[in-house]
């Protein structure tokens, strides 16, 4: 490798190369590793370095999105052009249309220059600007693409499938002793990657989801016997369903992936319902879409290109469920059935998530003209820092049904542990 090269820009700010951010943040856990302080296990830190890697007036630098939609595609895109313009002096950054197909010569899909001026308002819609897809491509194919237009850094944003496609093409990079760098800046609606405070797009989903919760509440009062239902994302992680629900405190039962429940007899979730609509009049439930599918049979859903387990309609059994729960009771009552999935994923960011957005993107632009690569950037104990793309897919972050977050929401809603026992 070519010796490091003296930061050009002007900034009060560097990181300390020899610094971590330690995994454990409370004494109890720092005592259970054992060790001392020199072997306790952290990442480093992400930021300015005084050394870089690249040369900025000899870099080319390219931005993919895949996967699903999620606020927040189009800041980070816009921070990463702004970034490496106005702060390292790069002098050209193109865009790949729709995801790893934008790579293939059999797409015949035209790269996209991406400067300042084209990105200055690309901020206040939602989507991404580049266009998305599911599904691996050829990692050879891509590497010959960014071989043949001199690309140096390949910035990915996307979700673990992303990250698993992005470890492909740095490996074929590695074999080809290539001098190009792989930066990922993950992206989960669903806040499911590990060691992450909070993955982008979360807070606006949430909030938005917290405006359906609303909407089913008022239908369900409005109407005699109502019962009010919410399916909100959440394929193997409730945090969506979580904190709507304590945002809104309206729900009076929340189903998500990590609690199994029943839905018959006395402590079933149905006779739970019932209850509460005989008590107060009406009922709220929220529900994550990948809750409850122990439940449901028949033919297995399609997965996607992406390799995500097919998912079965929880709401659609739930909805059919409590009409024949209510009416073997004799009790007329009303269901009123919100999925607002993809209206949320399509939303812009909120102020939080965007100013979250320019900020991931400014630290895959300084890890990634160190010359870092097999990264991905992320927040943890408050601190930006880099995380090695392996262990970003190791594993998925899932609510603890022994945690706080769980007890609040069982605390908030007043349904018992588990349905069923």
């Amino acid at each position: 490798m070519a010796a490091l090269l003296d930061a050009r820009q002007t900034t009060e700010h560097y990181v300390d190369e020899g610094d971590r951010v330690l995994l454990d943040d409370t004494l109890s856990m720092v005592r259970a590793r054992g060790g001392s302080v020199d072997e306790l296990p952290g990442f480093e830190p992400a930021g300015p370095r005084r050394k870089i890697f690249f040369d900025p007036s000899k870099t080319r630098a390219g931005i993919v999105t895949c996967g699903g939609l999620c606020p927040g595609l189009n800041d980070v895109i816009r921070g990463l052009v702004r970034n490496l313009t106005y702060h390292y002096g790069v002098r050209r950054v193109v865009g790949f249309r729709n995801g790893y197909q934008g790579f293939i010569a059999s797409h015949r899909y035209d790269v996209v220059d991406l400067t300042p001026e084209s990105v200055r308002d690309i901020n206040v819609d939602g989507g991404t600007v580049l266009g998305t897809s599911r599904g691996p491509q050829d990692p050879h194919e891509v590497v010959d693409c960014l071989e043949r237009l001199g690309i140096n850094i390949l910035f990915v944003i996307g979700g673990d499938g992303t990250m698993r496609g992005a470890m492909e093409i740095a490996n074929v990079i590695g074999e080809r002793g290539a001098r190009i760098t792989v930066l990922g800046v993950p992206k989960t609606i669903d806040n499911d990657i590990p060691y992450l405070d909070q993955s982008f797009g979360f807070q606006t989903a949430f909030a938005r989801a917290t405006e359906s919760i609303h909407a089913v509440t008022v239908e369900a009062k409005s109407t005699p016997h109502g019962v009010g239902l919410v399916k909100l994302m959440g394929r193997h992680s409730g945090f969506i369903a979580c904190y709507a629900a304590l945002a809104r405190n309206d729900a009076d039962v929340v189903l998500i992936p990590e609690v199994a429940f029943q839905l018959h007899g006395d402590a079933g979730l149905l006779h739970h319902v019932q209850r509460r609509v005989q008590d107060r009049g009406y009922a709220v439930v929220v529900v994550a879409e990948g809750a409850g599918q122990e439940l449901l049979d028949g033919v297995e859903a399609a997965g996607d290109a992406s390799g995500n387990t097919g998912l079965r309609d929880v709401g659609a059994l739930l909805r059919r469920r409590f009409a024949e729960h209510f009416a073997a009771a004799g009790i007329e009552a009303s269901i009123r059935f919100i999925d607002p999935s993809y209206a949320i994923r399509s939303v812009p960011a909120n102020p939080y998530d965007s100013v979250y957005c320019v900020r991931l993107a400014q630290a895959a632009v300084h890890a990634a003209m160190s010359g870092r690569t097999e990264m991905v950037v992320g927040r943890w104990r408050r601190r930006f820092v880099h995380i090695p793309m392996a262990v970003a897919v190791s594993k998925r972050n899932q609510v603890d049904p022994h945690g706080d977050l769980w007890m609040s929401v069982l605390e908030a809603t007043g349904q018992p542990v588990r349905f069923g026992d």
